[in-house]
C-alpha cells in the first residue's frame, strides 16, 4: 500500500477516536459545570479537527508533479501541520478566556462517579492512540502523525489532570478546576509552538543534513579531487541535495557523468531520506 493512503488509514482511525472521546467530554463537561472537563473536551475536539485537516492536506499531498509543482505536492502535508498549529494556539486563547470568566464569575462543579468513568475511558484512548500514532508516524516517515501523536500525547496528561481537578472539587476545592483549565491552556499553547517550527523549519529549506557528513561520503569515491556547495532541504524521508564537485580537467564528460551518478547513488544508500541528488561537476585547478 502506497505510504500515503496508510497514513490516511491511519488518520481515519484516530479521527473515529478522537471524536468519539471529545463528544463525552464536552457534553458531560458541559452538563456538569466542569470546566476543565469541557477544556479536555475541546482540546479532543481539535484533535479530531486536525485528522481531518491532516486527511486533506496528505490527499494532496499524494498527487504527483505536474507542471505547476515539479518537486511534487509534498510540503501541503507540511502547510496541514502548520494549521494544525495555529488551530492549537487559538483553543489554547479560547481555554484563556473561559479560565479567566471562571475566575470572575464563581461556580459549581458537579462530579459523579459517570465523570471518573469517561475521563479515565478517554484516558486509556488517548494512551493507545498516541502510542499507535507514534509507532506508525516514525514508520512511515510523516511529520503529520508525529505532530500528531503529539497533540495526542498531550491529550493524557490534560486528561489525568482533569481528574485532580475532580477529586479537589469532591474535596471542597472547587477553584482547582479554573486552575488546571489555566495549565491546560499553557500546555496547548506550548505544544503549538513545538508543532510550528519544525514544519516551518520544511517551508523555509532549513539545512535537513550536515554538510559535513555529505562532504565525506562523496570524498570517498576515487575521482573527485574536492567537494563543496552543498545544500540539502526538505523534510524526513524526502530530502533533496545539491553539491558540486571538482574533478581532473582531462577527465572525459562520459566519466565525470558516471561519476556523478555514482555520487548520487552513494549519497542515497548512505543517507535513505534522500530522494534526489544534483550534482555539478566542474574542473580542479
Amino acid at each position: 500500500m502506497d505510504r500515503l493512503k496508510k497514513v490516511q488509514r491511519v488518520l481515519l482511525y484516530t479521527l473515529f477516536l478522537n471524536m468519539l472521546v471529545a463528544g463525552a467530554k464536552i457534553f458531560y463537561g458541559y452538563t456538569t459545570n466542569a470546566m476543565s472537563m469541557l477544556s479536555d473536551g475541546l482540546h479532543s475536539f481539535l484533535d479530531g479537527t486536525s485528522n481531518i485537516i491532516g486527511l486533506i492536506g496528505v490527499w494532496i499531498a499524494s498527487r504527483p508533479p505536474d507542471k505547476e509543482h515539479p518537486y511534487g505536492h509534498r510540503k501541503f502535508e507540511t502547510l496541514s501541520t502548520i494549521a494544525i498549529a495555529v488551530l492549537i494556539l487559538l483553543a489554547g486563547v479560547e481555554i484563556l478566556k473561559r479560565a479567566y470568566h471562571s475566575l470572575v464569575v464563581p461556580h459549581e462543579i458537579e462530579v459523579t462517579s459517570l465523570s471518573f468513568m469517561i475521563m479515565l475511558m478517554t484516558l486509556a484512548i488517548n494512551t493507545g492512540v498516541m502510542i499507535y500514532e507514534t509507532k506508525k508516524g516514525r514508520e512511515l516517515k510523516s511529520e503529520f502523525l508525529v505532530a500528531d501523536a503529539m497533540h495526542t500525547k498531550t491529550d493524557i496528561f490534560v486528561s489525568f489532570s482533569v481528574i485532580v481537578s475532580l477529586i479537589a472539587a469532591t474535596a471542597g476545592y472547587p477553584f482547582i478546576d479554573t486552575v488546571v483549565s489555566l495549565s491546560i491552556a499553557f500546555l496547548i499553547v506550548k505544544m503549538g509552538f513545538g508543532i510550528l517550527k519544525p514544519a516551518t523549519d520544511v517551508l523555509t529549506d532549513a539545512v535537513c543534513i550536515n554538510p559535513d557528513e555529505i562532504e565525506k561520503v562523496a570524498c570517498r569515491l576515487k575521482g573527485i579531487k574536492e567537494c563543496h556547495g552543498i545544500r540539502t532541504r526538505g523534510k524526513e524521508g524526502a530530502v533533496h541535495v545539491d553539491l558540486h564537485i571538482l574533478v581532473d580537467p582531462e577527465m572525459k564528460t562520459g566519466e565525470a557523468h558516471e561519476l556523478a551518478h555514482s555520487v548520487e547513488d552513494a549519497i542515497k544508500k548512505e543517507f535513505p531520506s534522500v530522494i534526489d541528488v544534483v550534482v555539478h561537476i566542474e574542473p580542479f585547478r
